[in-house]
């Protein structure tokens, strides 16, 4: 968790007149993006995202930054990309080491905030180091499907206002790379009912 920076504070004032409050099922996720994108991935992790939030109701309405400044939206929330969100080339050794956090929220004076920063490089070698053979012909795919069970992850932090994590699904606190790109990775029933009865 990390506090708010002016700027973005500056990007949600003018893009949304008010989000205290905000009802109904429409959430507007404006992506900044600080790097290299594969747009197959982006369209993978919204696809991914939105097919685990629908289960708490969720309709995600995905906008560029440029996008949400030229318009209003009731709820709203931002997330940042930084780094390359491409599949990195080979390491020069064998072992990963430690990455660091995938993601994080920010915070301030304890409140959980509506923006989040995505450290795309650091994704990126995650999902590399659990790649084989085959796997790398459809790295897109399971790079965009990282991304979207990250910026879940995330959306839970800021959509719920907890800091806590859960037990299982996608808001468990640590993830391994095959939670990241095998199978499925939905929220937990207890996250889904936290979701559902956010103000």
């Amino acid at each position: 968790m990390r506090h708010v920076p002016a700027r973005w504070i500056a990007l949600v004032v003018a893009a949304m007149p008010a989000m205290a409050g905000a009802n109904g099922s429409n959430l507007t996720v404006v992506l900044d993006f600080k790097g290299q994108y594969s747009p197959a991935s982006v369209e993978a992790m919204k696809q991914e995202t939105q097919n685990i939030l629908k289960g708490a109701g969720l309709h995600l309405d995905w906008k560029s930054r440029q996008e949400a400044s030229q318009s209003s939206s009731p709820d709203l929330v931002v997330v940042r990309f930084n780094g390359s969100c491409e599949l990195p080339p080979p390491p020069l050794y064998d072992e990963l080491g430690e990455i660091g956090p995938l993601a994080s929220t920010y915070t301030t004076d304890g409140q959980v905030q509506p923006f989040s920063d995505v450290a795309c490089d650091r994704v990126g070698a995650f999902v590399r180091s659990g790649l084989n053979g085959g796997d790398f012909k459809k790295a897109d795919l399971l790079i965009g499907r990282a991304l979207g069970r990250v910026v879940a992850h995330e959306l839970v932090h800021m959509l719920t206002g907890q800091k806590k994590h859960s037990r299982e699904g996608v808001f468990e606190p640590g993830l391994t790379v095959e939670q990241l790109v095998a199978g499925e990775l939905p929220l937990s029933p207890a996250d889904i009912e936290r979701l559902r009865a956010r103000p």
